[in-house]
């Protein structure tokens, strides 16, 4: 039987040595935000022929807008989300619309400041911190057969923070040479991150009490290394096709999704690897009562 558990420092330095990457890259070069957290200007058109929206998205992009956020009203009518352009700007900007895509009428203009995304990211961090909460309370809860079933909801959480950081991280390091910027898309894609990295520790840990229900006699690391063991080809499927799919969503959906396929492709990577090798293995950490070979700073 393949020893994972027995190598779980090695993992655990892994882990340390990408976190601290992560970790220094969002100090030093930081999160480049995007039009959805800044400043712009807010255009409502309306065409007087059939327009399609890739088409206004391509034409904004041959202008210089390749950022622009574009949507269609229920009554077909356009939104365009832009950087701040003052009236020569947004001008410029109509007439050579209308050359593209023929007459067409301003319903309305404005400067906007970007409250609803602020809003709704200072929102997503509360939910976030809420869900933390109830997934360790839920968590314990339901591994109360176990002895201290505290112990699986904060691992949880602790596998859960591992990936956030790793993937908000990496984002960052990546936003640099592909120019990423973080918007609403992507705050979606870590919150989607959340949900599949909880749902797949739960997995381990349940095969992990079931195990240890039919064997409570069994020396601890020996029954989490098999439950690792047999639930690592589920793990590996369901990681590879989920993958795919994230994939096609890339290359076929285009841009309008981008941040959030690259959030959960890195998402679903890193979650995979914390729900083996750093969920499960910081269960046998506490139960050995590792934590000065873990932390060395810490006293026994």
């Amino acid at each position: 039987m393949i020893d994972l558990i027995g190598k779980r420092f090695k993992f655990f330095a892994f882990s340390v040595v990408l976190l601290l990457l992560c970790i220094i890259a969002l100090a030093t070069s930081g999160l480049k935000m995007g039009i959805d957290f800044s400043s712009g200007s807010l255009l409502s058109l309306s065409f007087n022929q059939e327009v399609a929206i890739e088409d206004v998205r391509q034409e904004l992009a041959n202008l210089g807008h390749g950022k622009a956020i574009v949507q269609v009203t229920g009554e077909g009518d356009f939104l365009i989300r832009t950087f701040a352009m003052d009236t020569g700007e947004k001008a410029s900007l109509e007439v050579a619309l209308e050359t593209r895509f023929g007459e067409m009428a301003e319903l309305s203009f404005e400067n906007v400041e970007p409250v609803i995304a602020r809003q709704t990211a200072n929102n997503a961090i509360i939910a976030v911190v809420a869900a933390s909460i109830g997934i360790m309370l839920y968590i314990t809860w339901a591994f109360r057969r176990m002895p201290r079933p505290f112990r699986y909801g904060t691992c949880a959480i602790a596998a859960l923070v591992h990936d956030v950081v790793v993937v908000v991280g990496l984002f960052a390091i990546l936003g640099i040479p592909l120019n990423l910027e973080v918007n609403l898309m992507f705050i979606t894609g870590v919150l989607a991150v959340i949900g599949y990295s909880v749902n797949d520790t739960v997995i381990v840990f349940d095969r992990i009490r079931e195990n240890r229900l039919n064997h409570p006699n069994a020396d601890f690391a020996g029954i989490v290394n098999k439950s690792l063991v047999e639930t690592l080809t589920r793990s590996l499927n369901t990681g590879l096709t989920t993958v795919l799919v994230i994939l096609a969503l890339l290359l076929f959906i285009g841009s309008t999704i981008e941040n959030f396929s690259i959030a959960m492709f890195i998402g679903v990577v890193t979650g995979i690897y914390s729900s083996i090798f750093t969920a499960s293995a910081l269960l046998v950490v506490w139960e050995r009562r590792e934590w000065k070979r873990l932390l060395p700073w810490v006293k026994d």
